[in-house]
């Protein structure tokens, strides 16, 4: 397996890169965690006229590359500690859709989003905050020709942005909750009865709690099949806790370039403190653990691109890479003193982005008792 990247994924890397330092500067970052939507609809448009909007989606709807393409441009996004709602639209909904929807839904909504003119995200989470079947609550109750959705899901990211809503919702209600009698449903984003509440969260993130009140939805609505909703969610989250360790690398990997270059610049007795061998040993330790992470995230991402079983190496990535992170971050910290907790420095908000993409869809644990039950 060649982990080096090929011309596209060079040139996606590029363009990335590119895109995010002259768009995406420590002020905007700033300006972004304080914004009430998390974005604004000019970056929203420069993102789709780059093609970075059609990431890991078929051409023939006009997207571009694979998912080891959108992996590689995640990694930037991380570095650059980039808040958007990218993620819930390409990573959650637009993956959704390529899973479970129709032709005829695929041709509706991937060029509205390719095109930047739809921002769409999934509702799954609920109050136990557990990404099982089981744990679907939200009832859909088939009535006069439409589906009547009632209940809460918690923690929906980018929902007051979304123009689309895909919720998982349960079709069978009978006190035997499982991973079967889920459906997944496309809803409009500002429809009646749907009330989304913004909630305060630890990396400026945006995420809601959405109350659904009698809302409507019709059977052309269903993504996948009626009571068929969960496999297809298995196969996003699958992407979805990959993705996150490709921010997280790239978070880690920020983390000690602001680290050396902290460490060469600060002085001690007469020295730079990075001429001292503790430092040193840390920084070299913050290295191997930033390497490690990336080899097990793109080994989960590649079987996943080839269409491979991942459930092993993608549990393996989201436990390893989740803790080798908190680690590079301490370190940092450990190297910086205390200016590195100020709001002043940005250091802070890459210990707040990484904690928050550590437990996205499982923390360490989690993961690790997936891998024990594998």
């Amino acid at each position: 397996m060649d982990f080096s990247l090929n011309e596209q994924q060079e040139m996606m890397q590029t363009l990335a890169r590119d895109f995010l330092t002259s768009e995406y500067p420590e002020k905007v970052l700033r300006e972004t965690v304080t914004d009430e939507k998390g974005f604004t609809p000019e970056l929203w448009k420069k993102m789709a006229v780059t093609n970075l909007l059609g990431l890991s989606l078929p051409e023939e709807y006009g997207g571009v590359g694979d998912f080891l393409d959108l992996t590689v441009v995640l990694e930037e996004m991380g570095k650059a500690c980039f808040i958007s709602p990218f993620f819930a639209t390409i990573v959650l909904g637009a993956a959704a859709v390529m899973e479970a929807g129709s032709n005829e839904q695929k041709r509706k909504y991937l060029p509205e989003i390719i095109e930047g003119k739809a921002v769409m995200t999934l509702a799954l989470a609920e109050k136990a905050a557990q990404y099982t079947g089981d744990e679907v609550e939200l009832a859909a109750v088939s009535r006069g020709g439409y589906y009547v959705l009632n209940g809460t899901k918690m923690f929906v990211p980018d929902a007051r942005a979304a123009d689309y809503i895909i919720c998982a919702a349960r079709t069978v209600n009978d006190n035997n909750h499982n991973h079967n009698g889920v459906t997944l449903f496309v809803v409009d984003g500002k429809i009646p009865g749907l009330t989304c509440k913004p909630l305060k969260t630890l990396s400026g993130e945006k995420q809601c709690e959405l109350v659904f009140e009698d809302v409507k939805a019709s059977a052309k609505d269903i993504l996948g099949g009626v009571d068929d909703g969960w496999r297809h969610i298995e196969k996003v989250l699958q992407r979805a806790n990959v993705a996150r360790c490709a921010e997280m690398v790239g978070l880690a990997e920020q983390a000690l370039k602001i680290t050396l270059d902290y460490a060469r610049e600060r002085t001690a007795f007469g020295h730079p403190i990075g001429a001292f061998q503790s430092v040193q040993h840390r920084c070299a330790d913050m290295l191997i653990d930033v390497e490690g992470a990336r080899y097990v995230t793109y080994q989960a991402a590649w079987r996943i691109n080839e269409g491979l079983p991942a459930d092993r190496e993608t549990a393996i990535a989201k436990a390893w890479v989740s803790r080798a992170c908190r680690r590079v971050i301490q370190s940092a910290h450990q190297v910086h003193g205390a200016i590195g907790f100020t709001e002043d420095h940005i250091l802070h908000h890459y210990t707040r982005k990484a904690g928050a993409a550590g437990s996205a869809f499982g923390d360490a644990d989690y993961h690790l008792g997936k891998l024990e039950a594998l």
